[in-house]
């Protein structure tokens, strides 16, 4: 807790969950932090061994942060603190969250029951950021990728919108998000994720 408990810290881990993040990327992705808390938080963490620094391959020139091996290992924490935050009475899916929060809710809300005996590829598109979930043999692997060659593919203008259509049950149309390819597989998706029953 004294190496990720400090405010920011776990939601920085968080952010780099699919992979190496610009200093950039990262404050866009986390609304309110300053940049000086910012460089304070990736120090703390970089010391501490949960990430590291490097050089992104040309033809980008920047440094960017990325987890170690041991950093990537935190993800069942963040999922079971995802888990119980939806058990409240007072949780909203609908609320502010970056795409990797959503990406992340949707490994931490798969159901392997109602997903046995089903394969599929679904792609996911923000504005400045893309994902491919890759369902097969029970598992929901997520990789930061442009989603080519997938069975179904959900564009949204931001994560609320597909939070909406994923756990309420809001039509797509209604929040904005669109659906390309194969309609009844992306149906069959969405229904194999449920939030956890509310007790506080």
């Amino acid at each position: 807790m004294e190496l990720i408990g400090e405010r920011w810290s776990l939601l920085v881990v968080r952010e780099l969950m699919f992979g190496p993040r610009r200093f950039s990327d990262l404050r866009a992705s986390l609304p309110g932090i300053s940049a000086k808390v910012l460089t304070e938080r990736l120090t703390s963490l970089e010391e501490g061994g949960v990430l590291t620094r490097r050089k992104l391959a040309p033809p980008v020139s920047a440094q960017a942060y990325e987890l170690t091996r041991w950093g990537y290992a935190a993800e069942p924490v963040i999922q079971e603190l995802g888990r119980w935050a939806a058990m409240s009475s007072q949780h909203d899916p609908t609320l502010p969250l970056s795409p990797v929060s959503f990406m992340l809710s949707l490994r931490t809300m798969f159901d392997p029951a109602k997903a046995q005996g089903l394969a599929m590829r679904i792609g996911f598109r923000f504005p400045d950021t893309a994902f491919v979930a890759e369902l097969r043999d029970g598992d929901l692997p997520v990789t930061r990728a442009e989603p080519d060659t997938c069975d179904a593919i959900f564009t949204a203008p931001a994560a609320p919108p597909l939070a909406g259509l994923f756990y309420i049950g809001l039509p797509a149309s209604e929040v904005g998000v669109e659906v390309e390819g194969d309609a009844v597989m992306a149906e069959r998706f969405i229904a194999i994720f449920e939030l956890p029953e509310r007790i506080g």
